[in-house]
Formats: structure tokens, C-alpha cells, sequence
């Protein structure tokens, strides 16, 4: 289980269905597990969050510059069609963003990308370029 030092801590599932790209002032960044779609979330680093309007004015404003950051790198590494950003959390309380590049073609287009096809997993490699190239594009150590 991921811990911050001030107590924060990674929901499980959020956990188990991505890897770590890095942190921002205020969002860990995870890319998810599932290679039908290039696809970032964001979740700030604060206890008991559950929607936006939890945070402080100064978190919500520093939320909005981070998701815009991690849709512009995603948008630039892949050309997609559209971006679907969306706080959801129905399954997962935890708040957390996602940022997911869709394209004309893909399985889902052009409905949500929730429950259409089964999760397909990168390769180690696949998922380590991903995230490499994230890093890079969104200046992240």
C-alpha cells in the first residue's frame, strides 16, 4: 500500500490497476494497466477526498493545472482524437481524475471506455515506455 508522509494513502484498487509515473505538488500520476486505452489518473495527495469540491480552493485550482498538464502531455504523445476527463469515482471513493486519450477507431468510440472490453494489460516494456515517455513530457524526475 502506498503511504505519503502525511498520511495519504493510494486506494488498493487504484493501486492494483496502475503503475506510478511520479508525483506533482499536488497529484500522484498513474498510468492505468490497460493498453486499449493510453490513459493517466490523477489522484490528489489528501486524506478523506472524495469529490472536488472537497479540497481547498487552493487544491481545486491546483487540481485544474495538473489535469490540464497530464491531458496536454497525453494529448501530444498521442495524437488522439478527443479527451475524456472525468472525476467519477462510483467504484473507487478515493478522488482521482482521469484523463483518457480516445480515438475515432477504438473499441469504445464513442461511448465511455467503462465495461466495452475486457482490460488488456501492457507488456512490461510497453508500460515502461509509457510511462517513460509521460515522464519526460510532463517533466516528472
Amino acid at each position: 500500500m502506498m503511504t505519503d508522509t502525511n498520511g495519504w494513502v493510494l486506494h488498493p484498487q487504484l493501486e492494483a490497476d496502475s503503475a506510478t509515473v511520479g508525483d506533482l505538488p499536488l497529484c500522484r500520476v498513474l498510468a492505468m494497466n490497460d493498453a486499449n486505452y493510453p490513459w493517466l489518473v490523477l489522484v490528489p495527495r489528501r486524506t478523506g477526498m472524495r469529490d472536488v469540491i472537497d479540497l481547498a480552493d487552493a487544491d481545486q485550482a491546483r487540481l485544474a493545472v495538473e489535469s490540464a498538464q497530464a491531458a496536454r502531455a497525453l494529448k501530444d504523445m498521442t495524437r488522439c482524437t478527443k479527451l475524456n476527463v472525468a472525476a467519477l469515482g462510483n467504484t473507487v471513493p478515493q478522488l482521482h481524475v482521469h484523463v483518457i486519450a480516445r480515438f475515432s477507431d477504438d473499441d469504445a468510440w464513442p461511448k465511455p471506455v467503462w465495461g466495452v472490453v475486457p482490460t488488456k494489460p501492457y507488456t512490461d516494456g510497453a508500460l515502461a515506455d509509457f510511462i517513460g515517455k509521460m515522464k519526460r513530457l510532463m517533466a516528472l524526475g
